[in-house]
């Protein structure tokens, strides 16, 4: 017997097949509705951009959501004085091609008022919280765009696309959100602030076949190079005005690149021969630990380094 056709319904799945879209793009589409979604929803927004690669990705997404139009949110970078300075040359040079507004908030001008103490292990990422903070509650910032990944580390993996922040820009798991459907809550209470990650769902892969794909610039810090090193726990650190390295470290010349990027002295270098992007796409692909699982040395400083440093107010 010849089975029957319901032409309605033939067509309604030709049509979703035909609309189906590539995992790129819809991770793209995703992260387009939620900038938008921001944009319409809050008063005064604002993108964190480092220079890093998630960031950088973050800001191109942001140009396409809002093209021919320009960007409507100001960007935000905690300088903790200690960045590499590949990468603040090349977070100066996007914001100048873009025409873009930018709050820098230094470690530095804290700790020569004494409101921060420089660290014994020499490290300033645990520093930016109190500078990231204070400009938040300082310019009224009722967003703030993260490039925060689930699949980073434990505790980010906790974290809603839309993260309340209380009055003192702390977290409260327990304060998460539901969010079905793609419907994210963004109601505060005044000096209470959301902190919004439109890459959630990505991993380092698709971010680096997304920059592929675009044809995305990034510092040459992320591919292989020759670079100045010394082992330190189990990771290749920069040496630099830090501390790094000290009595019985021994700098040596290697074949180096950067998975992630942060304050030298506690980022470490992989050992590397991706000189572009299609090889960085392979080793990638190859490697069973996360980018900041290697190469992260504060994430390591307990179990719940991490969670911590975001109760208080941290990305």
């Amino acid at each position: 017997m010849t089975p029957t056709v319901d032409p309605v319904r033939a067509g309604e799945e030709d049509g979703a097949t035909a609309c189906a879209l590539s995992h790129p793009d819809a991770l793209e589409s995703e992260a387009v509705h939620i900038l938008r979604e921001v944009a319409g929803e809050f008063e005064n927004p604002v993108v964190l951009f480092s220079g890093g690669k998630d960031s950088i990705v973050m800001l191109h997404l942001a140009l396409k959501a809002f093209t021919p139009a320009p960007v409507p949110f100001a960007l935000l970078h905690v300088d903790t004085g200690h960045n590499f300075p590949e990468v603040l040359a090349f977070r100066d040079r996007a914001v100048a091609r873009h025409g873009l507004r930018m709050h820098v908030a230094s470690v530095q001008d804290y700790i020569d008022r004494g409101e921060l103490k420089e660290r014994p292990d020499g490290t300033r990422n645990p520093l930016q919280t109190r500078p990231l903070t204070d400009t938040i509650q300082q310019q009224g910032f009722d967003a703030v765009f993260g490039g925060g990944r689930r699949d980073e580390e434990k505790a980010r993996a906790k974290e809603r696309v839309f993260s309340l922040r209380d009055e003192f820009s702390q977290w409260d798991p327990r304060r998460q959100r539901p969010e079905l459907w793609n419907l994210y809550n963004g109601r505060h209470l005044p000096r209470e602030h959301v902190r919004v990650f439109p890459l959630s769902n990505w991993t380092e892969l698709d971010v680096w076949l997304y920059i592929a794909r675009e044809r995305i610039d990034l510092p040459e810090i992320y591919f292989a190079h020759e670079r100045e090193v010394f082992r330190r726990n189990h990771m290749w650190l920069t040496a630099g005005e830090w501390g790094g390295p000290r009595d019985g470290e021994r700098t040596e010349r290697r074949r180096v690149r950067y998975r992630t990027v942060g304050d030298m002295s506690c980022t470490g270098a992989v050992d590397s021969d991706a000189d572009t992007i299609e090889k960085v796409i392979t080793e990638i692909a190859a490697s069973r630990l996360t980018e900041r699982g290697a190469t992260r040395a504060d994430d390591k400083l307990s179990e719940a380094a991490m969670e911590d440093r975001k109760r208080e107010g941290y990305f």
